[in-house]
């Protein structure tokens, strides 16, 4: 069995030279995925999202006005495209095809999303609509689940997603990020574990391994979204924090079988990361898919 990972060659669009967003991280992810042999050329395309999909979160009124090209996009940080239109509607679709095949299949991953910076009715961070939202509210309106557990270690807390959720009791929202960084006003998420600027990887794991197993006995989710952000590795642009190469993979490793020893289905998004190389960034991405491809072998 494979493990399901999802991809769309629309997640990658073409930015102004020199705009710092990675963009061509997406396509260089998934090649660089199937040439290391951690993933066979068959991946699970998503549909973009519809309007009626995007308003279980988002005001209609910002919809449209994104999708027409009328919403101000300074505090997003991307230029208005129709290609980012769809680029951006794709990435959504693909976060909830992800949980789709969680629930089927017991893990799956995509090679986008995370855009936890996402409100209601404005995006920021280079987010536009809250894919992890979307996702949840849309399977528990079907009754597909009753409880969703959304762990975010991006190294940026996922603000969007906790003001989103700050009175719906059905989903709790765990983010473990740096303190001393973006977004300046930080959100109430159910559980928010600040970090220390320069916290590497003895004490992160440490942090991981003492709140995520006591989530997933009192809160007992039926599935778990979980924002597999690199930025907090020490070489990141924007990051802070010092975790290395094997930290994010001990990390990703240890998110991953906790969740899966306790029948947990868990469907992982890359979220965020920012390198001087390009490269590089993508071998950090990838460690995720390393660790669940191992993970879900066992599970075959």
């Amino acid at each position: 069995m494979v493990l399901p990972l999802v991809y769309s060659p629309q997640y990658g669009i073409t930015l102004p030279e020199g705009h710092r967003f990675p963009m061509s991280k997406f396509k260089m992810l998934r090649d660089y995925l199937v040439d290391q042999g951690i993933a066979p050329d068959e991946f699970h395309c998503p549909q973009p999202a519809t309007e009626d999909l995007l308003a279980l979160v988002h005001d209609r009124e910002y919809v449209r006005n994104f999708c027409q090209g009328t919403h101000p996009m300074r505090r997003i940080g991307l230029p208005w495209s129709p290609a980012l239109v769809t680029r951006t509607c794709t990435a959504v679709g693909g976060t909830l095809l992800t949980a789709r095949l969680a629930l089927t299949h017991g893990l799956a991953c995509n090679t986008a999303g995370g855009t936890h910076h996402a409100f209601s009715d404005f995006g920021a961070g280079v987010c536009i609509f809250n894919d992890l939202a979307i996702a949840a509210r849309c399977l528990h309106q079907e009754g597909l689940v009753a409880r969703v557990l959304i762990v975010d270690l991006d190294v940026h807390q996922g603000d969007g997603t906790a003001f989103i959720f700050q009175n719906e009791p059905w989903v709790f929202t765990f983010s473990m990020h740096c303190a001393d960084n973006f977004p300046l006003h930080k959100q109430n998420s159910d559980l928010d574990v600040p970090l220390p600027v320069g916290l590497g990887d003895a004490e992160y794991l440490k942090l991981v391994n003492y709140h995520l197993p006591r989530l997933l006995q009192s809160f007992r989710p039926d599935l778990v979204l979980y924002d597999a952000g690199v930025d907090p590795h020490y070489a990141d642009r924007l990051g802070k924090l010092a975790l290395t190469d094997q930290g994010l993979y001990e990390r990703d490793r240890a998110v991953l079988s906790t969740c899966v020893a306790r029948g947990v289905p868990v469907a992982a998004v890359i979220g965020g990361g920012y390198g001087e190389s390009m490269l590089e960034l993508v071998v950090r991405h990838a460690l995720l898919h390393r660790a669940a491809s191992e993970i879900y072998g066992r599970l075959a």
